[in-house]
């Protein structure tokens, strides 16, 4: 009874931490939709609001699992050796959090790779493969009824994290990859693609660091619930990381607003006429229109530079 004590202890703390966590996505989602809801595409807002419905209904089951072992039992020790419904159902809500995500990065690699076929069929197999490992976990295990009988997925429960960490780890060189290729030549394009793989590379070490803890805790406590903290953990953390690159995008743009940029333009653009010694008066009239086409080229050179960065944000 003290192993199990022990072992039920581990799997709250990962509750509290995954609470905690869960804060933060409130905070996130609702400065998300403060600052972007009236400009950014349909779709990543319903992948914003579908994510965090998901992520509360997560909240909610791992709520109630706590509930159940802690008050509703708690003066039946014997009942931290069965299974609760709740804490089983979480794993299908933790995989729809992870393949809604994984596939809103998989489009972005189809999109920077140029609509690799090859590149982007690797990555969303991958994200299929584990979210049916999960679903396949789900169904099983709520057929069984003792934390025993529940060691007998061991297998299901190292595939899917074995696949999501590899899943991420893919998808996080492959956006590394093709945004370095991305690169403009322009100071403020280029600064902008260094801090989105800043957070690329961010994104896909923080989930696969976890889902790699998860797996090590099976395979060296596997008769233990330490894995139930670290994977409560990661559909948080998949979700807050997406928030996080898609909340920093002003923030993105303004830390390159860079006056030296637009006076290097000017002067790279600027072209003075040969002859300044010689020009009369009466040629003020052309200095003005040279000026003016200058700026007109130096106009759209921004333009240029801003639609490609707008294109960067959005992919």
């Amino acid at each position: 009874m003290a192993t199990i004590d022990n072992t039920m202890g581990s799997a709250l703390l990962g509750v509290i931490g995954a609470a905690g966590l869960y804060g933060v996505s409130c905070v996130q989602t609702w400065y998300y939709f403060n600052r972007y809801g009236s400009t950014d595409l349909w779709y990543i807002k319903v992948l914003v609001g579908l994510v965090f419905a998901f992520d509360s209904i997560h909240q909610a089951l791992i709520s109630h699992t706590v509930y159940w072992y802690v008050i509703t039992n708690h003066s039946h020790p014997e009942a931290l050796s069965r299974l609760v419904w709740s804490i089983l159902l979480e794993v299908l809500f933790n995989g729809l959090i992870g393949l809604i995500v994984q596939s809103f990065l998989t489009m972005r690699v189809w999109r920077l790779s140029n609509r690799n076929i090859a590149l982007t069929a690797v990555t969303a197999s991958l994200v299929l493969a584990e979210f049916g490992c999960s679903v396949a976990f789900t169904i099983q295990s709520l057929q069984l009824q003792t934390w025993k009988e529940l060691g007998e997925l061991k297998g299901l429960s190292m595939s899917v994290n074995v696949l999501g960490a590899v899943a991420d780890l893919v998808i996080a060189l492959i956006l590394v990859f093709y945004l370095r290729r991305s690169r403009t030549g322009f100071k403020k394009s280029d600064h902008m693609i260094t801090k989105l793989i800043f957070f690329s590379v961010s994104t896909g070490l923080l989930t696969c660091v976890c889902a790699i803890a998860s797996l090590v805790s099976i395979l060296l406590w596997g008769q233990t619930l330490i894995y139930v903290a670290f994977y409560f953990s990661l559909g948080r953390l998949y979700f807050n990381s997406v928030l996080a690159t898609l909340n920093a995008r002003k923030d993105i743009r303004a830390s390159t607003d860079d006056p030296e940029d637009l006076t290097f333009s000017l002067q790279t653009l600027s072209k003075p006429p040969r002859n300044m010694s010689s020009v009369r008066r009466p040629t003020i009239s052309i200095k003005i229109d040279t000026t003016h086409e200058v700026e007109q080229e130096s106009e759209k050179s921004c333009n240029t530079e801003k639609s490609q960065e707008e294109d960067l944000m959005i992919r």
